[in-house]
């Protein structure tokens, strides 16, 4: 059962990425506001409580004990007030009676205590804690701060140590300070409101973002898609370069068009092989059928005309066989059927074993074919692909010299390896058709007979055997002064 696979748009992909990604911050800015935020602020305002509980200590602690100040007392808690509009002073008797603000029984500087005691069980649980606290030996004599609900509060003890549990309240007493975090929890209270706010921005600044960036991102790839598109209806004639904000887009543009030439190159090297191959069958064919009527009906009792004419027959026969046989061998190579067999050889005595073969062209027609090579140089190849390498690459300079019938064969030691060379003394390749005799079905326009009959896919076959062994390997050429084709061989 063939499985359905399921894409989505870059369209999408970045609304979701940015929409997860502002989610993420707001859920980290959520995490702070509520955790760190809230332990921040109730360390800070421990800190402040405990700063203030100390102050105010110090201050009643001169003025507590004289019974003639009680109205330096009141002032003196009022203006501590004063400075910290969350704390409320009490004075209390060990016994959890109210000593200030309120009124009553006469009692120290402040004449007035309260015989009531309920309401005051705040005050009593924050002095168990006190006394706790003192008992397990803290340094606690200016006071301490305690949690109390969800507020503060801070106690402390004016008198000697005996007193401290006294129900009298006559030798001593408790400064308690209630300490209100309404302004704390406002303040974050506030600032849950505005993290909604801008958790709303944010989210709707992130699908903003997206749809104008993925608008930005799949304009180009759009615009490309088509022309790709295209391209593989067989249109050529597309570009895919334009003006792209990002190098990434604008580096495959480069690409593609370097794609398109290439591919249009190889469609079009397609199309002239088929024209030519179509064209070369057809000829020799013809010439077959025509010559065999002729022997049928005219020169079948003339001896000479009919060897004249079965020996057309016989060379067109040689032609197609030769025509099919490099079009066979030049698929074997690039479909890599044929594989290469390697070994070591010595290329000198090989190179001078196949130039044995064009012996005939200097003793019958006039050709010059000078060796430059040198002695026992050893190279590791596949011996008959090299073999079709040098007789193709010879019999092509044969085929092309100039009228003085002049090649020079040539093999030495470089720095890059065993330099082969073939040099003919031609009208030579324009400059601009260099790189394009090794892909076209290249036959030259020339109009002299050639020794060496050929099919139009010798380079191509050279150039095909050449890369699969992975040699370099090119053409030099100047016109009206011949050229060179070379390969460089590696050494062993």
């Amino acid at each position: 059962m063939k499985t359905v696979k399921h894409f989505h748009s870059i369209n999408f992909i970045l609304w979701l990425s940015f929409l997860i990604f502002a989610a993420f911050i707001i859920m980290f800015t959520w995490v702070f506001q509520t955790t760190l935020l809230r332990v921040f602020v109730g360390l800070q305002t421990a800190d402040d409580l405990d700063t203030f509980g100390k102050l105010a200590y110090d201050k009643l602690r001169a003025e507590l004990p004289v019974r003639e100040n009680a109205g330096d007392i009141e002032r003196c808690i009022e203006m501590l007030q004063s400075d910290d509009r969350s704390a409320t002073i009490y004075l209390y008797t060990a016994d959890g009676r109210l000593l200030y603000p309120e009124s009553g029984t006469e009692v120290y500087a402040l004449q007035k205590v309260s015989a009531e005691t309920e309401g005051n069980e705040e005050f009593l649980a924050v002095k168990e804690t006190y006394l706790e606290a003192l008992e397990k030996g803290g340094d606690l004599r200016r006071g301490m701060s305690v949690r109390r609900g969800s507020g503060l509060a801070y106690i402390a003890y004016f008198g000697s140590a005996e007193s401290m549990d006294s129900a009298d309240g006559t030798d001593g007493a408790y400064l308690y300070i209630e300490y209100s975090t309404a302004l704390a929890q406002t303040v974050m209270g506030t600032m849950r409101i505005q993290l909604v706010l801008i958790s709303v921005v944010v989210i709707f600044l992130a699908l903003i973002v997206s749809v104008l960036l993925s608008m930005k991102l799949t304009k180009p790839i759009t615009r490309i898609t088509r022309a790709a598109k295209r391209m593989a209806a067989g249109d050529f004639s597309v570009n895919f370069k334009g003006e792209y904000s990002y190098a990434e887009m604008d580096a495959l543009a480069e690409t593609l068009d370097y794609a398109k030439e290439e591919i249009g190159k190889s469609d079009q090297l397609q199309k002239e092989v088929l024209a030519n191959v179509t064209h070369d069958l057809k000829t020799p064919l013809t010439m077959i059928k025509a010559y065999a009527s002729m022997i049928q009906e005219i020169s079948g009792n003339d001896p000479e005309k009919r060897a004249k004419h079965t020996q057309v027959i016989i060379d067109e026969s040689d032609r197609l066989t030769s025509l099919v046989n490099d079009i066979l061998n030049l698929s074997k190579i690039r479909s890599g059927m044929d594989n290469l067999k390697l070994t070591t050889f010595n290329l000198s005595e090989f190179v001078h074993t196949v130039l044995e073969r064009f012996d005939y062209l200097t003793e019958t027609q006039g050709y010059t074919l000078t060796r430059e090579i040198e002695d026992e140089l050893y190279t590791e190849a596949d011996t008959e692909k090299i073999e079709q390498v040098v007789y193709n690459l010879v019999g092509n300079a044969v085929n092309y010299t100039g009228e003085d019938k002049k090649i020079t064969v040539g093999l030495k030691r470089t720095e890059k390896g065993l330099r082969f060379s073939v040099t003919d003394t031609g009208k030579g390749i324009p400059a601009d058709q260099i790189d394009s005799i090794w892909d076209k079905y290249y036959r030259s326009a020339e109009t002299h007979k050639r020794p060496i009959k050929g099919t139009g896919l010798g380079l191509s076959i050279v150039k095909t055997i050449l890369l699969k062994h992975g040699f370099d390997f090119g053409a030099e050429s100047e016109v009206g002064k011949g050229s060179t084709f070379y390969v460089y061989f590696p050494e062993k």
